[in-house]
């Protein structure tokens, strides 16, 4: 959780800056925010731009984007405080996916864009985090150098100077080009490439709550919209990505083909099938894999994913004749890795998916459209799609302790554990990127073969960090 500006750690985490709104996440360090990011990301005007503003130094443009938390709306405007007064023109596009941010910072040629949300958290969170030029995430150098103006002498705060104070105006009318852009991704030829799919979407009482259903329809799709009716309080509770149960339920009671879900940002989804099972982001990744290399647009034949994912997704891989690349965890790291490799598919089995050919992060409706596409274009259910992706049983344990004081007793440990496993099994260890913790994982065909091998490894990793 992020923490007041003052305090010497990076303010920046793995997706920006984030904490307890009102608390961690204060108004005045949403305005220096603004205001140090104006003067960081502000900084490289258009070509040409001087020349056609009558020689004065041009204003950059920055758009505004936030989900549906009760405390979206102070930070919002103090974002905005802070970079119109440093002399950014806004233009707030209120509540909007994140994806939806990242794809109108391109569109509209907007020096850079910002995102007032915290994901997939509880709504007593909020967070700050800023798209490049393009749309593109910022590496962690450039987002050092917004902290440090933020922590300096001004506290992030510079005046307009010459180019004056930054003009607001009201841009929520974009969001038509927002969805007109998520429906024309779809394959043409088919007018309504959903057609014949009852599909029931959960909006997490997110930022997708309004824009989902709408492409869903347009695609052909008969919706039946759940978790849609956000108050400020409810998003992310009990229902969306991380909590697909009431999803299942609402499919099996309509009688529904498919369910998709999304987290509060719009920028995951995972699906279930007619039965209600979860189809989660490797499952969804080996049908859009599969479908991009049958259509010659699989990049290298090569998809990114992180070290996390599930050993049957290798597998679905080679028997396809599809290379995997793999990351550390961490949408960053994949996306990274695509545009270093000059991939187009990449994600995470949170279903933090990135389609390259048609965004530059990872958009939940976009994936919701693509997948339900690909299994209708097939004549199967979702479950036969899935299905081509053997799930090996995950376990997961959290250890308490250093991870500084892992050792090679350790190292010793997850030798005998992958003996025991076999080719087909998989050992991972990690820390955590949150708490003072080492993650297990084990993967293996048969999970009480996993059930015992991480049992063992847990008690190893115990006595090596001074527990028992």
């Amino acid at each position: 959780m992020a923490e007041a500006a003052g305090r010497r750690h990076r303010l920046f985490g793995t997706d920006g800056v984030r904490g307890v709104a009102g608390d961690d996440l204060t108004a005045a360090l949403a305005v220096g925010l603004g205001a140090a990011a104006a003067a960081v990301l502000g900084s490289d005007p258009v070509p040409d731009a001087a020349r056609r503003n009558g020689g004065r130094p041009p204003r950059p443009v920055a758009v505004v984007g936030r989900d549906t938390r009760a405390s979206g709306g102070f930070l919002e405007a103090a974002v905005v405080a802070g970079l119109a007064s440093a002399g950014v023109d806004v233009r707030t596009l209120g509540v909007i996916p994140t994806p939806g941010v990242a794809y109108l910072t391109a569109a509209l040629d907007a020096a850079f864009g910002v995102v007032i949300s915290a994901s997939h958290n509880p709504a007593a969170d909020n967070g700050i985090k800023f798209f490049g030029r393009g749309g593109v995430k910022l590496p962690d150098a450039v987002e050092d150098d917004i902290e440090a103006r933020l922590r300096g002498p001004s506290g992030g705060v510079a005046p307009a100077g010459g180019r004056g104070f930054g003009r607001i105006s009201d841009a929520s009318a974009e969001h038509e080009r927002y969805l007109d852009h998520l429906v024309s991704t779809l394959p043409r030829g088919t007018a309504r490439p959903l057609a014949g799919l009852r599909v029931v979407a959960d909006c997490a009482h997110g930022a997708a709550y309004l824009i989902a259903p709408r492409a869903l329809r347009r695609a052909g799709a008969e919706v039946i919209a759940i978790k849609a009716e956000p108050d400020g309080l409810n998003i992310n509770d009990g229902c969306g990505s991380t909590c697909p149960g009431a999803l299942a339920a609402a499919v099996v009671e309509h009688g529904a083909d498919a369910g998709v879900a999304y987290d509060g940002d719009a920028d995951r989804c995972l699906a279930v099938d007619a039965d209600g099972r979860l189809v989660d982001g490797d499952q969804i990744m080996t049908v859009l894999a599969t479908e991009l290399k049958q259509a010659g647009r699989l990049a290298r034949d090569a998809v990114v994913v992180t070290v996390m994912s599930n050993q049957g997704f290798h597998a679905a891989m080679r028997d396809a004749g599809i290379t995997v690349v793999q990351t550390p965890v961490g949408d960053k790291h994949v996306s990274a890795a695509m545009r270093d490799g000059g991939y187009v598919l990449g994600g995470e089995q949170s279903g933090h998916i990135i389609l390259g050919e048609h965004a530059t992060t990872g958009d939940g409706v976009l994936t919701s459209l693509q997948l339900l596409a690909a299994v209708n274009r097939r004549g199967v259910s979702l479950a036969a799609a899935a299905a081509m992706m053997p799930k090996y049983p995950q376990v997961l344990v959290n250890v308490p302790g250093d991870a500084s004081r892992l050792g090679p007793e350790v190292d010793a440990a997850v030798r005998r554990a992958q003996a025991r496993l076999g080719a087909d099994g998989r050992v991972l260890v990690r820390p955590s990127g949150t708490e003072p913790a080492i993650r297990l994982m084990v993967q293996a065909k048969d999970a009480s073969l996993a059930e015992l091998v991480i049992g063992r490894l847990a008690d190893e990793v115990r006595l090596a960090l001074g527990g028992r």
